[in-house]
């Protein structure tokens, strides 16, 4: 089986200022500048990618964004392209994240155009997948996921899904305090592994995916013990920058 580089990525949401994304970028460096057993990837709001461009973009931290446009160009007010944020140094972008599809009401057609825009512009897509309480204690979770996953990527060329890192957020555990134990992440990544498998073969072995949902520094080493968990996408534990740098430190330790 190829090896996957696990990757950690903190998700700011809609946190910080310029200066304060500035602060935080040089504390982080201080901290995980030499880190290079796990991709460290920040993510954060469009106001604060191009400082993170002058304090990262030469370092081992990647940059991404919370989202981005389907469209290249044209009359989308408000919108960001993937080329807007390749020109910010971003080389990751979170699609499909849960608030995204329940706040906001993405679709997965809306989903799917965005991971191929994305990959087209050079960009890791880190596509967000995950089931509600209520689908969950209905015991569908596995049919939701599955679902996301094949309208999402089932028109990718294998080659190009290879390329995309998925996050498997339980809605229900995301900014709770409650989070899936690491057997049940296991568990669902196993699925998402088997459904790519459907889709593209043997290329479902090079996919990274990550577990989401109130992940802390004491939950990520057990995270990290299991085999198709190739790592986590972080929230509110990412917003202090010594927190963040000890969850990074905890999960390369756990290699």
């Amino acid at each position: 089986m190829p090896i996957r580089h696990p990757i950690i990525a903190g998700n700011w949401k809609m946190n910080k200022t310029i200066r304060e994304a500035q602060d935080y970028a040089a504390r982080l460096l201080g901290l995980l500048g030499e880190i290079t057993e796990i991709d460290v990837v920040v993510c954060a709001p469009f106001t604060a990618l191009s400082t993170l461009k002058d304090e990262l973009e030469e370092s081992v931290i990647h940059i991404g964004a919370q989202d981005m446009s389907f469209a290249s160009n044209g009359a989308y007010t408000g919108e960001i392209s993937a080329d807007m944020l390749v020109d910010t140094a971003c080389t990751y972008v979170i699609i499909g994240h849960s608030e995204r599809r329940e706040i906001l009401r993405e679709t997965d057609d809306d989903i799917a155009k965005k991971v191929k825009a994305a990959l087209k512009a050079g960009l890791t897509p880190i596509l967000c997948v995950g089931e509600n309480l209520a689908q969950r204690e209905e015991r569908k979770a596995f049919a939701v996921v599955r679902s996301q996953v094949e309208k999402d990527l089932t028109e990718l060329a294998p080659a190009d899904l290879k390329r995309v890192v998925i996050a498997y957020e339980p809605i229900w555990a995301i900014g709770t305090g409650k989070s899936a134990t690491s057997a049940d992440a296991q568990e669902m990544c196993t699925m998402i592994r088997s459904t790519l498998a459907g889709i593209a073969g043997a290329v479902a072995d090079e996919v990274n995916i990550l577990y989401g949902g109130s992940v802390n520094a004491d939950t990520i080493a057990e995270l990290m013990a299991q085999p198709d968990v190739d790592g986590a996408l972080v929230g509110g534990a990412s917003l202090d920058p010594e927190g963040f740098a000890q969850l990074v430190l905890k999960a390369v330790t756990a290699l």
